[in-house]
């Protein structure tokens, strides 16, 4: 191409390759659908960004610009977010007026209102704009759930967050929930508190209905050759947000070996390690290697690991940070414990906050009355 224009160049040495690319790109981009092309410009969507990442949108025939739009702004989408979505998800232009409405007609049954659904679809315009022949699925599943008394908020996140699940058969989710519900039981979970647990469960992790329902019974019953008790196993499948369907023995087993050798500890304590950092099980050997090494650069010894297993959850970059600002202030980590570094950032700005305080207060107070005998 470049070779072509080069030539071209040197015959007709007052024209400039810029304008011979130009012409070059105005032929390319007559194959492109105009109308679509014009639409889309009309409602300020970024089309270079479309041509670059999704150029083939552009080519296709028929599509339904305006259709979106006025869907859209029907719901009180403004003219920003629907420039947006359609520079997000140009897919959108191809979904057919009536498919559109059956779509916004469904959510409605779950979203309270348009501006609530205007919001999802913000986000999630790929889980709103969806092939028609999911349809029939979605509706189906919407009504299971329903049938189940799962919050409205819940099944929309549910729709939004992991689409693939309302597009599969119905009968899929229903294997699903019902091996879910029956671990649960079966560990101790009380029937009336199964439904407050589930609707935790889906909110924290949507995917979880992806997975295979026999991987969470090989899973539990490894955890209970380990010695997990079944209540222990109830709080790890509540901890562990759904996580426990990702895992697999072969990968547990290696992670626990690791951790076991790397702590030096007995299984017992492994046992209370995994029980209080739940999040030892899915990560990784390479994960964890750099974690502990991370750990023992900064002074923090296996024996402070195992009194507290949650500094397991934070990065090593994390750890250098809060190591470094609690020095900062005076603490010693290796006799002051490692209580202070664990924990969300809210919980370290709180405990920080307590040692700032506590070296800035005077020890004596000049404006305050001086005792006296009476």
């Amino acid at each position: 191409m470049w070779r072509l224009i080069t030539s071209l160049c040197l015959r007709h040495p007052r024209g400039t390759a810029i304008q011979i690319h130009e012409r070059l790109c105005t032929t390319q981009r007559a194959e492109e659908n105009r109308h679509t092309v014009e639409a889309l410009y009309l409602l300020s969507v970024d089309i270079q960004k479309v041509r670059k990442l999704k150029c083939w949108i552009l080519y296709q025939t028929p599509t339904y610009v305006n259709e979106v739009a006025e869907l859209m702004r029907e719901m009180g989408a403004s003219g920003s977010i629907v420039a947006g979505v359609l520079t997000q998800y140009p897919e959108a232009v191809l979904c057919h007026p009536e498919q559109m409405q059956a779509q916004r007609d469904l959510w409605l049954s779950v979203c309270p209102n348009h501006r609530e659904l205007v919001g999802v679809i913000e986000k999630f315009p790929a889980s709103f704009f969806t092939c028609a022949s999911h349809h029939a699925n979605q509706r189906a599943n919407i009504t299971y759930f329903r049938q189940l008394n799962l919050n409205k908020r819940i099944i929309t996140k549910l729709m939004s967050g992991a689409p693939m699940s309302f597009s599969r058969p119905v009968d899929d989710n229903k294997k699903m929930i019902h091996t879910l519900q029956a671990a649960y039981l079966e560990l101790g979970g009380k029937d009336t508190n199964v439904k407050i647990w589930l609707q935790k469960l889906l909110s924290q992790n949507p995917f979880v209905l992806l997975k295979d329902p026999e991987l969470l019974r090989h899973n539990f019953h490894f955890l209970t050759r380990k010695g997990f008790t079944t209540s222990e196993l109830l709080g790890l499948l509540s901890k562990l947000r759904g996580f426990v369907t990702e895992l697999n023995p072969d990968a547990m087993q290696r992670t626990l070996a690791f951790s076991q050798r790397t702590l030096g500890c007995s299984d017992d304590q492994l046992r209370h390690v995994v029980l209080d950092c739940p999040a030892l099980l899915y990560h990784s050997e390479v994960v964890l290697a750099q974690r502990f090494q991370g750990l023992s650069a900064v002074g923090i010894s296996a024996a402070q690991i195992l009194q507290a297993p949650t500094i397991l959850e934070l990065t090593t970059e994390i750890v250098n940070h809060r190591v470094q600002s609690l020095r900062s202030h005076g603490y010693d980590i290796q006799t002051g414990g490692l209580a202070a570094l664990c924990g969300t950032k809210k919980d370290f700005e709180a405990s920080y906050g307590r040692l700032q305080l506590r070296r800035e207060r005077p020890m004596f107070n000049p404006v305050a009355p001086l005792r006296t005998d009476d």
